[in-house]
């Protein structure tokens, strides 16, 4: 069912089925649950009490506790502008959103201030996501509960959840594929979703709320499927936010779990491609995008109900991707004779070199790990050449070298490494695990 906004959503359930969970969450040990008229009754009373406010917009900095959906909710309702923070959030973000209204944990909140006056200008129903940030900087991502509702249909319609599913929700809120995919999905089939714990609880929460549908970025699935973590009860599992092994969908399918893999942005309110037959790489394009390449391959994606109004406070960086309706994405696909859609790479994690020859960074890794497995490592380009950054230290500089030469010789010269950087800390990743490249290229420059 086509949804608009998140009160049509409670408000629905709330009449047709008031009794039935919402949500599964933890109180003293204890899986209890709460009703969609519980839920719908304190999302209104929130709105309520926010709406006597003076403020414009409210930063929440999310816990994916049962309270944080409530403010979200209500904020949206109350017609403030809504931006979602992760709880590491730095004032200079806050002061950029002019968030003028601040929920989070006290303790967190102390270290913060909202601005000092609400924003001259009013953007009621605009909801701000971060993008991941992996090849340059963050940007503030304006969207909307009718986007988002959108998106949630579009995934529903490929990949439909019964009413009686129980959706686990252990991804960041703040994260556009959390949000939608491990909340509002559920939400809008009148199913129920179990709030996960934090990260110390990753190794019993499917044990202790027996899901039949998890959304996982691959490198949080992968650390469940080591430990054999998965609850029998498991049915389907939605992949997203990152590029998957060939070994995580082939093991789930072994252990007769179903598997589908999202294609999605930020920019378009999350999915855009699902995979649905027995290839997980294989994508059909959801119902309201319609998805062509660029003569380079690239990307290029209309979604009048899903994409995004535009970056915040920055119209070059909205007209460089968006134009003329159509999202060009920096992402690299191509059809196969089905019509199904792949995804290859990303433009900017391709380096080209004046040969016309080219490297796709993440493959390239994918070939270093015979060597470097287990390490935190990533290759990046310095000056039209790859380089390797590595977390370790400089007495290992010779031996790392001797462990790469016989892989490096077997490269045309053009692919081979152009130097090594050994570097103390980790290295920076999104909240899903990808390699934030462009700030670690910028740390690089400084050691």
């Amino acid at each position: 069912m086509r949804f608009s906004s998140f009160d049509e959503i409670l408000r629905f359930y709330s009449d047709s089925k008031p009794d039935a969970p919402v949500f599964y969450r933890e109180e003293y040990g204890e899986n209890v649950s709460v009703s969609y008229a519980q839920f719908y009754s304190a999302v209104n009373w929130r709105s309520a009490e926010l709406m006597s406010t003076d403020g414009a917009c409210e930063g929440i900095l999310c816990d994916g506790s049962y309270e944080n959906i409530i403010e979200i909710f209500a904020a949206v309702k109350a017609g403030l502008q809504v931006v979602l923070f992760s709880e590491n959030v730095e004032q200079p973000l806050v002061d950029f959103t002019d968030a003028d209204i601040l929920w989070g944990d006290p303790e967190l909140l102390e270290e913060l201030k909202p601005v000092s006056q609400p924003a001259a200008e009013k953007h009621a129903g605009n909801i701000l996501f971060f993008t991941s940030g992996t090849t340059a900087k963050m940007k503030a991502v304006v969207l909307s509960e009718k986007s988002l509702c959108a998106s949630a249909y579009n995934g529903g319609a490929l990949l439909p959840m019964e009413s009686s599913d129980i959706l686990m929700c252990m991804l960041p809120l703040e994260h556009v594929f959390g949000f939608v995919c491990g909340l509002l999905w559920g939400l809008s089939h009148g199913a129920a979703v179990a709030l996960g714990r934090g990260a110390r609880h990753y190794f019993d929460d499917l044990s202790f709320f027996r899901p039949t549908v998890l959304s996982a970025v691959p490198s949080l699935l992968g650390f469940l499927m080591q430990r054999r973590l998965l609850n029998p009860e498991l049915r389907l599992v939605l992949i997203g936010a990152g590029d998957c092994p060939a070994d995580i969908p082939r093991t789930l399918k072994a252990l007769n779990k179903r598997v589908s893999f999202g294609y999605g942005l930020t920019e378009t309110s999350s999915g855009v491609a699902l995979s649905l037959g027995d290839d997980p790489y294989a994508m059909t394009v959801c119902p309201d995008d319609t998805v062509t390449l660029g003569s380079d391959g690239e990307i290029l994606i209309e979604a009048p109900t899903c994409v995004m109004k535009g970056y915040y406070k920055d119209p070059e960086g909205t007209a460089a991707v968006l134009r003329d309706g159509v999202l060009y994405t920096g992402d690299i696909g191509a059809f196969d004779n089905e019509g199904l859609l792949h995804i290859i790479g990303r433009k900017k994690e391709i380096l080209v070199f004046s040969d016309g020859t080219k490297i796709y960074l993440p493959e390239y890794e994918q070939n270093l790990s015979q060597v470097l497995s287990g390490r935190d490592f990533a290759v990046i380009d310095r000056a039209g050449a790859p380089v390797l950054v590595i977390r370790g230290d400089e007495s290992e500089m010779v031996d790392l070298t001797l462990r790469l030469s016989d892989l490096m010789h077997d490269q045309p010269i053009n692919r081979r490494l152009k130097d090594i950087v050994i570097v103390a800390e980790p290295l920076p990743r999104t909240a899903t695990g990808k390699i934030k490249r462009w700030e670690l290229q910028q740390k690089v420059r400084q050691v």
